[in-house]
């Protein structure tokens, strides 16, 4: 039998700006915790299976490919202080998606293309491509409802662009980028580990297979 989990039985234990902490009882003395960015009417838990087929994620990762003339193609990965781990992490660019950019026409573009220049300085331009390879994925459901849309975006402009992580805005902190070949990503994937020797999230793996298998093209 699936478990039923009613709002009504739905317990905040924190609450902040960023995060939250939740009680689901499942039954009396049956419980369950989830860390969220999500208000109580909203969570995921608590959705009918209706809605939630049509949800929004709350964030966008984006594998992000240059493909230069004359040039091998490179996958674009930055190097992202995540506070959690300690680390910079190898990483794609991503975001959250804005509250205005839900009310919009396609706000997993919106979200993708500003997290490009704010995180990698490079203006999505007529000629590149933009493409959904999942619109919703959950980062690790056994203890939260955080999810990203992952999106393909191809550089196709003539020149590499300059790079610049100047668009960071409030705890994003950032330590350059690595451009990898097919070859130079299979390393990191055999290896499990970037250059420096650190582990990567799910989403950095995720944008080494789609480029190592050449899925993007």
């Amino acid at each position: 039998m699936k478990p039923e989990i009613k709002k009504e039985n739905v317990t905040p234990l924190f609450e902040s700006k960023f995060i939250k902490v939740y009680d689901l009882e499942l039954e009396e003395g049956r419980h369950y915790y989830d860390a969220t960015r999500r208000n109580k009417e909203d969570l995921v838990a608590t959705k009918s299976e209706e809605e939630f087929k049509k949800m929004l994620p709350d964030a966008v990762s984006c594998v992000v490919i240059l493909n230069q003339k004359d040039t091998q193609p490179q996958l674009l990965l930055s190097h992202e202080f995540r506070y959690p781990a300690g680390q910079f992490l190898l990483s794609v660019p991503a975001g959250l998606i804005d509250k205005e950019d839900k009310e919009l026409e396609n706000p997993l573009f919106i979200t993708a293309k500003r997290e490009l220049k704010e995180e990698t300085g490079i203006d999505f331009k007529d000629g590149d491509e933009i493409e959904v390879i999942n619109p919703f994925l959950f980062s690790t459901p056994g203890m939260t409802d955080e999810s990203n849309a992952l999106i393909k975006i191809v550089i196709n402009q003539e020149e590499i662009p300059s790079l610049s992580q100047e668009g960071a805005v409030g705890s994003e902190c950032f330590d350059g980028f690595s451009l990898l070949t097919k070859e130079e990503a299979v390393k990191i994937l055999k290896s499990g580990v970037d250059k420096y020797g650190i582990f990567y999230s799910v989403y950095t793996w995720a944008a080494l297979i789609y480029f190592v298998t050449d899925m993007w093209k």
